[in-house]
């Protein structure tokens, strides 16, 4: 009984992921939506495209951290977090910008124009395009990880560019789309998340909830896959 509540204790932000995201998928199809033109049902989208990049950004800074962390101190074991947690942010933002690139080939497209027009202008949009940038250059440091043989060059190097990295998001993702013209939430006097044009106050009630739940879900795989990767280490220096 004390074993049961002690695991409890240590994993309830496990349950508390399981408990969110069935409430996101839950409450996020059953729960009534505003059908905004365009959008109409498309907008419960939100719970998980949205959700989903706003985890990937929060894995990205949780890396980017372990990776200055490393710099500071040359413990191996924060190389480690960093690298995963950056494979968790790549997994989030993959699916992030395939939920978004399908949510746009519905709401995005011209009905006037056939579907393969449609689809290339919207995947000329610079929300995509800096989108699609931004992976690439964590999918470069990945590459660049993996093919550095010696352990403390390796994490050496693959620090300091994960910190570049971390710095071509914003202008990649957040400040070049906004500049430029856009058909996405957030451009021209169209702010995102903003209650009269985005989303109503009861999606907030599974919109916040979603982030959390997304988060932990991917905070969760990564430490199972530290895990595996210290066991991993300490069996090659013994």
């Amino acid at each position: 009984m004390a074993e049961a509540k002690n695991y409890m204790y240590k994993s309830w932000w496990k349950i508390a992921s399981v408990l969110l995201l069935l409430y996101t998928f839950t409450a996020g199809f059953l729960l009534e939506v505003p059908r905004l033109p365009a959008l109409q049902e498309t907008i419960r989208n939100l719970y998980f495209h949205v959700c989903m990049w706003f985890a990937m950004m929060i894995l990205f800074t949780v890396s980017v951290v372990n990776a200055i962390r490393y710099l500071r101190s040359f413990n191996l074991k924060y190389d480690i977090y960093a690298r995963h947690f950056a494979v968790a942010g790549i997994v989030f933002g993959l699916l992030g910008y395939t939920t978004g690139a399908i949510w746009a080939s519905y709401t995005w497209a011209d009905p006037n124009k056939p579907a393969i027009n449609s689809f290339s202008s919207i995947a000329r949009d610079p929300k995509l395009i800096g989108a699609a940038i931004a992976l690439l250059v964590y999918f470069a440091y990945l590459i660049l990880r993996d093919s550095i043989q010696d352990m403390d060059k390796r994490a050496r190097i693959s620090s300091v560019y994960n910190i570049f990295a971390y710095a071509m998001l914003f202008p990649a993702i957040w400040i070049l789309p906004r500049i430029l013209p856009s058909l996405h939430p957030g451009n021209e006097g169209n702010p995102a998340l903003d209650v009269k044009n985005d989303i109503s106050g009861n999606m907030r009630m599974v919109f916040y909830p979603a982030v959390i739940g997304w988060t932990l879900l991917g905070v969760w795989i990564t430490t199972l896959k530290i895990r595996l990767s210290l066991l991993k280490e300490k069996k090659m220096i013994s």
